[in-house]
């Protein structure tokens, strides 16, 4: 955060600097290593393929796994903890602003290459979630208001579960007809 707590964007060296700082403080750098771990993990999975043949159970399983795993590194190591109860709320934001991939869903639904059952709540929940994301962002004083933080926070967990619940709905009586989101 830049003077007066309003947030500025850094450039990709000034990001990687504050990476390095990140490592040398020891309950930081045990999360930018497993975070670095599962990006890898994550980049191998994807560009092997295996989860193009995917049934819908095998996927939701392995997201909830996922879930399950993180949410008790949170609670059970102290570095993951620590970090997890100190992380600017800015980078939280800017992670979410990765759901406009809400977009991408009603354009793979108009190609007809996703139901319109799954694209088209799962593509506007997520970009209405972004949108947030990205004026909480642009207004600062809207960071420092708990109750709207809490407010776009419930709504984006209420999305996530649906859009996941959802998928797994429709990829169980047709797996086929969510291919796109595993290719």
């Amino acid at each position: 955060m830049g003077e007066g707590g309003r947030f500025e964007f850094r450039s990709g060296k000034e990001e990687l600097e504050m990476l390095a700082s990140l490592m040398n403080e020891p309950r930081s750098r045990i999360v930018v290593i497993a975070l670095s771990m599962w990006f890898c993990v994550a980049m191998i999975v994807g560009a092997s393929g295996w989860f193009r043949m995917a049934i819908a159970p095998v996927v939701a399983a392995t997201l909830w796994t996922v879930t399950a795993l993180v949410l008790l590194a949170c609670w059970k190591i102290r570095p993951v903890r620590d970090w997890a109860m100190t992380v600017g709320v800015e980078r939280l934001l800017l992670l979410h602003l990765t759901r406009f991939v809400g977009i991408y869903f009603l354009v793979l639904c108009r190609r007809h290459e996703l139901p319109e059952a799954f694209a088209a709540p799962a593509g506007l929940g997520d970009i209405a979630v972004a949108t947030m994301a990205a004026l909480l962002l642009a207004v600062p004083k809207f960071r420092g208001w708990h109750t709207l933080l809490l407010f776009w926070n419930t709504i984006g967990l209420i999305d996530i579960v649906f859009v996941a619940f959802t998928a797994l709905k429709i990829g169980l009586k047709d797996w086929q007809s969510m291919a796109a989101l595993r290719e």
